[in-house]
């Protein structure tokens, strides 16, 4: 007799208040033989304020490879798995999706019990554009990364939508109001749902001045939404920055003169810093002296 495989049943948690798991969750999580969790402390805590007991198995990005064949045992034995991360949609930022994917390979059925997301929470409220974006996860902790992965996104037309740590959300600020240029509206969304759920607004230089100055802004969890850059006929007047750049090239090094212009007139660093760059080769084959290098 062949056995009928389990299920595996991904399970969205609250984000913040409890009062959010919703009643097909509950069941799912009282119905699972076992329970792969990010971190079983959390949801203990989670399933002891809904009075469940069940075996609870750690799933997390350090583990889920020597986990998966385990898990995928107990499915193929018949029974049923359910996957939370430490809050929101799992997969997400989160851990699980070498589960998901193996047990679908196998033929196991995989099915979704939906729920909170602080990634569509954040757009529904940010007063954003919401009809085309894409989400980041979060952006990469030096600084240098940082800047390189935001000056890929600088002329992404979508809504942006990212996680981020809360002792780096100023350099982050201050990053992207660089790359992205000053004036770009954004909106951070602190701890959503939960008692001190914040919402701030405004462009990335004026969020950036925001959160150096308060220290309620640099606490809890972020999530950010920025605005698309805008569409090329609506883009800033390229000859205003031409002229800009034109001028403080022939004073300062080529980044700080990006940067500067970027400040200036709202265009993004990366789009300032071509211009310089793209000025600098041009002198450089009228004059025949290589760019970089100085004449005596």
């Amino acid at each position: 007799m062949v056995k009928t495989p389990g299920r595996l049943q991904v399970v969205a948690t609250p984000i913040g208040n409890l009062a959010d798991l919703s009643a097909r969750a509950r069941e799912a999580l009282e119905a699972a033989d076992v329970i792969a969790a990010e971190d079983t402390r959390h949801t203990l805590v989670l399933l002891k304020a809904f009075g469940i007991a069940k075996p609870l198995i750690s799933l997390h990005g350090h583990n889920e490879a020597q986990r998966v064949p385990q898990l995928l045992a107990r499915l193929e034995a018949g029974e049923n798995v359910a996957l939370v991360s430490d809050a929101g949609t799992p997969l997400l930022s989160d851990p699980g999706f070498q589960l998901v994917q193996r047990a679908a390979q196998a033929g196991i059925p995989v099915h979704t019990i939906p729920g909170p997301s602080a990634i569509t929470a954040a757009l529904a409220v940010a007063g954003l554009p919401t009809d085309r974006f894409c989400f980041e996860g979060f952006l990469p902790a030096r600084a240098a990364e940082r800047r390189t992965a935001l000056g890929a996104l600088a002329h992404e037309t979508r809504t942006l939508v990212f996680f981020e740590a809360p002792h780096r959300i100023v350099a982050t600020l201050t990053d992207m109001a660089t790359e992205f240029g000053a004036q770009r509206p954004a909106v951070v969304a602190r701890e959503l749902t939960k008692i001190h759920e914040t919402i701030y607004r405004g462009t990335l230089q004026e969020l950036a001045a925001r959160a150096a100055a308060d220290e309620n802004f640099q606490r809890g969890e972020i999530t950010l939404v920025v605005h698309g850059a805008p569409d090329s006929a609506a883009m800033l007047d390229e000859g205003e920055l031409r002229r800009t750049v034109d001028i403080l090239a022939k004073e300062l090094p080529p980044g700080r003169a990006a940067a500067v212009a970027a400040a200036l007139t709202g265009a993004s660093r990366a789009a300032a810093y071509a211009l310089v760059t793209r000025g600098a080769k041009t002198s450089a084959e009228t004059t025949g002296v290589p760019h970089g290098t100085k004449t005596p």
